[in-house]
């Protein structure tokens, strides 16, 4: 037994694993290459109820069990229970399953089509060449809609992201309107399949969770719909709310975490193969990457092909735009590479991102793991840079810790590094980088340039936290130049949401199922902070208009953009002769991060478009000679 492994497996990556559905017959599949036998059994309801019968599946070829069942079984439930030396183990929906009842204990059979709304057909997300064309605005499903000043008909629902007409105080527009009026390209909606952490019946009792602990991967969560015990109910919703974002120019983004998944011994997996998803230590105890307790082990056959199946599955089922790989570096290169090639297939326009790191060490050789450093190996595959996350505000695990808005000490080539998306580029000292050394993106558009998202403190809160002295007026300066050089800079924009309106969590650095009071938008900040909204708009409207900012390759970017020689806490760039074909022929950019007001010397005459709060991309003031830029802010000029 000591020699044994899960290779010697038969194993069968082109076979069709998932449930095929006619009127006159289904279809039912498992591979299972260790069961003695396995069962389906068909139910009336999704829990509970009674049993309709219990059909045998034979084994076709070794391994791989099917079994045909005849007449309309549309609207039937079930499970599968597989029998390994003569014990039954749980009965699960199967892992292959694409519609569950209540808390996802049963699968159903279902006409997928009969779930489609009304346009479906011609529908179609947003036209992206490159990715870094998007401005991605990372949203939880309850968020946007659950306070009582979201003026939501649907709070904390699939439907009640894309309501139109919401508003709030004083009249602010909320919902979709808000962000049609922000003008974002995608949201990146935190996982949104079936997770464990609600309970779907008892939805009247006050439950939030982000999702990270995965029960059925190919399925919506059914808290999010209406009515989570209909199995087709949360499928049809979760279409409105993709048709409703598409509709309003919104692409739309699942946050995916096929890692890990939310149980170990007990999971759906490890009811139909015990221990072949998974990877394990030698002394044959789960490897736990992800620090929740299993990780995934995507290089062997038959885990790779359910996480590209299950994201294409996803693209051609549900129309997404994109996937974010929660935990990525535990994946290995070719299973992304796979899923990105599978998925540009499917829709050209489609794209994949990822953490590049874990949580905690694999056994998978890290020269295969699909980390930052690695990215190179990765095609068509973006990762997050922390190099210009902690570069602009300070490390996410130290309170005190600061950037270079909040007046770190030599930031400068990190921000840099992250001005130019990760690439070489001759002007960067890597080794005065903060994390990264060397570059790791091949293109720009393979960096995800951010300063805050769901996980650790707010952008407000770690300012607050990180500068005690500073006043409001300085906190608010940083929060805006944060983003403004997010904005500006070669990578993929991205935004948590309410970062525009200084959303803040009480100083909670980790709500993952903290209550909605902690996790919603409260619509009063819009109100109160229509300035710094205004802010993001204007800078967001900029970017879409300027092609500059999002050069399509690391060629371009290193032709066409310059940094000035700038002292300490200013970092400044040029881009020349009409880059990307903007409409612009030069560009002046420069971030002061001090505290003061600093004059820098200019060649020849510019239009200012952005100096300070004031905006005006049409530049009827013009500067030559030295040019006093306000504290912590950026000036943007050009020549046209």
């Amino acid at each position: 037994m000591e020699d044994f492994s899960f290779d010697e497996y038969p194993v069968y990556p082109e076979e069709n694993l998932w449930l095929q559905y006619s009127p006159k017959e289904t279809t039912f599949s498992l591979w299972s290459p260790v069961a003695d036998d396995v069962v389906v059994h068909l139910y009336e309801q999704g829990d509970g109820g009674k049993k309709l019968r219990s059909v045998s599946m034979k084994e076709s070829v070794p391994g791989l069990w099917r079994k045909t069942v005849k007449g309309d079984l549309n609207g039937t439930y079930y499970t599968f229970q597989v029998k390994l030396i003569g014990e039954w183990l749980d009965e699960t929906p199967g892992i292959y399953a694409t519609a569950v009842g209540v808390n996802g204990q049963r699968a159903m059979v279902l006409d997928l089509q009969s779930t489609d709304p009304d346009g479906w057909g011609k529908d179609k997300g947003p036209k992206v060449n490159y990715p870094n064309e998007a401005i991605i605005y990372e949203l939880h499903v309850r968020d946007l809609t659950t306070h009582q000043n979201a003026g939501s008909t649907y709070p904390g629902k699939y439907l009640g992201l894309v309501e139109v007409g919401t508003s709030g105080p004083n009249g602010v527009t909320t919902g979709i309107g808000h962000l049609q009026e922000l003008g974002i390209t995608h949201v990146h909606l935190l996982p949104s399949y079936d997770h464990y952490s609600i309970d779907e019946s008892k939805l009247d009792s006050a439950q939030f969770n982000w999702g990270y602990d995965p029960q059925n991967y190919n399925v919506p969560e059914g808290s999010f719909s209406s009515d989570p015990f209909n199995a087709e109910v949360r499928i049809k919703e979760f279409k409105e709310m993709v048709l409703g974002f598409h509709q309003a120019g919104i692409g739309v983004i699942l946050d995916v975490v096929y890692n890990h998944t939310g149980r170990t011994d007990e999971s759906n997996f490890n009811q139909e193969v015990p221990g072949y998803y998974y990877r394990q230590n030698e002394d044959g105890s789960w490897s736990d990457a992800s620090a929740c307790g299993n990780e995934t082990a995507s290089e062997r056959a038959m885990m790779r092909k359910f996480i590209v199946e299950s994201v294409c599955y996803w693209a051609r089922e549900y129309h997404l735009d994109g996937f974010r790989f929660d935990l990525m570096g535990i994946h290995d290169v070719q299973t992304m590479n796979e899923v990105a090639a599978a998925l540009k297939k499917i829709n050209p326009d489609i794209f994949v991102y990822g953490e590049g790191w874990t949580a905690g060490g694999s056994t998978l050789p890290e020269k295969q793991q699909a980390l930052k450093k690695n990215t190179k190996k990765l095609v068509n595959v973006s990762a997050f840079s922390d190099d210009i996350r902690d570069g602009l505000k300070g490390s996410v695990f130290i309170d005190t810790s600061r950037g270079f808005v909040s007046g770190a000490e030599k930031m400068e080539a990190s921000i840099q590094f992250g001005v130019v998306g990760s690439i070489d580029h001759p002007q960067i000292d890597y080794a005065a980088v903060n994390y990264s050394k060397a570059p790791w993106a091949n293109e720009p558009w393979q960096a995800i340039s951010y300063v805050s998202c769901h996980d650790n403190h707010t952008l407000f809160d770690k300012l607050t936290v990180s500068c005690p002295d500073a006043t409001a007026e300085q906190i608010k300066a940083m929060h805006k130049l944060s983003n403004a050089i997010v904005l500006t800079s070669q990578g993929v924009s991205f935004l948590h949401a309410g970062v525009e309106m200084m959303r803040t969590k009480g100083g909670e650095h980790n709500s993952y199922n903290l209550p909605d009071e902690v996790n919603q938008i409260d619509w009063e900040w819009k109100k109160r902070n229509q300035d710094v909204v205004n802010y993001y708009q204007s800078l967001i409207s900029l970017r879409k208009n300027h092609p500059a900012f999002f050069m399509p390759n690391a060629d371009m970017v290193r032709e066409k953009l310059a940094f000035l020689d700038t002292e300490f806490g200013i970092v400044g760039f040029t881009i020349k002769d009409h880059a990307n074909g903007d409409r612009w022929q030069d560009i002046l950019v420069v971030y002061n991060g001090n505290p003061k007001a600093k004059s820098i010397a200019v060649e020849g005459s510019w239009q200012i478009a952005v100096l300070g709060d004031m905006i005006d991309e049409k530049g009827h003031r013009k500067i030559s000679g030295n040019v006093k830029i306000p504290p912590i802010s950026m000036m943007i000029a050009f020549r046209k």
